[in-house]
């Protein structure tokens, strides 16, 4: 049996999850989640354990391996570090065992990821920092119309007449939406618009790792927007690519369940071979 913690530090949010390991069976103990905003992470990321632990009824002691993954290489006291894409695609895996391919979109770009069926990457491709299809501008697109992001994904559905949005880059993007609004284009069609731009892009990020049919397993923050859920489907059926969108109410942590999962594969490869310190 292995114990172990997975801290997947993005660019916006930090992402903690607490695994049991037994015979191939992994049971998910604990989970916890914060904005960074203008906090210091690796204070997030002490605040996490201690939580993730207390929930669990843990002690420090008993965890064998602590996984991070994103922008956490750096933080003290963890066991080892995982590439992310690497650890989004064994969380991905981990929420939907169809899953052979990962759209990640967090707060500052895309990334499309290919897997085989054991979560191995086998391609990626990644949108750039300045893409309009990033968690942060929608949130800065949110703030301007006066919404919730909780509210987007609901309004986007109700697009009767979709605003195109053109720019590749968030600030001209920014700059259209303004423009928009001075001519009473309605929310809706405005964050529809947004969400067929950014649909466009992702479908090209897929195709262009050669993803063609399957289970297409969303992950990070912005998994959860269905409007842009809906958007990439129907993107997806009007090029025929035989690929089915999916997301999980989990699906922010898949890169903190991935690096878990890979923390306790790795402590169970090596443990016999040498020790392993736990971290204190």
């Amino acid at each position: 049996m292995t114990t172990s913690i997975g801290i997947d530090v993005g660019s916006g949010v930090v992402k903690t999850a607490l695994f049991r390991v037994e015979n191939g069976n992994s049971d998910w103990l604990a989970r916890w989640d914060a904005r960074i905003r203008q906090r210091d992470p690796y204070k997030l990321v002490d605040e996490s354990i201690e939580f993730v632990l207390d929930k669990a009824g843990l002690k420090r002691s008993e965890i064998d391996y602590i996984a991070t993954t994103g922008d956490g290489e750096s933080i003290k006291n963890a066991t080892g570090h995982f590439y992310s894409m690497t650890t989004h695609a064994r969380g991905a895996l981990h929420l939907n065992s169809e899953a052979r391919s990962v759209l990640d979109i967090g707060a500052l770009n895309g990334r499309a990821i290919s897997i085989n069926e054991h979560g191995k990457v086998l391609n990626y491709r990644m949108t750039s920092q300045c893409a309009s299809g990033s968690g942060q501008f929608l949130e800065n697109i949110a703030r301007y119309l006066g919404i919730s992001q909780d509210e987007i994904g609901e309004l986007s559905q109700k697009s009767t007449k979709p605003e195109p949005v053109s720019s590749i880059c968030a600030v001209l993007a920014e700059t259209d939406v303004i423009n928009m609004v001075s001519r009473s284009i309605p929310p809706s069609d405005i964050l529809r618009g947004i969400h067929e731009s950014m649909a466009d892009r992702l479908i090209k990020l897929l195709k262009s790792i050669d993803v063609k049919q399957g289970v297409v397993m969303m992950s990070g923050g912005l998994a959860l927007d269905t409007g842009l859920v809906k958007a990439i489907q129907d993107g997806m059926d009007k090029q025929n690519m035989g690929t089915k969108v999916a997301t999980s109410a989990d699906s922010l942590y898949a890169g903190a369940i991935g690096a878990a999962l890979w923390g306790a594969f790795r402590y169970e490869k090596i443990k016999n071979v040498m020790p392993i310190e736990k971290a204190a």
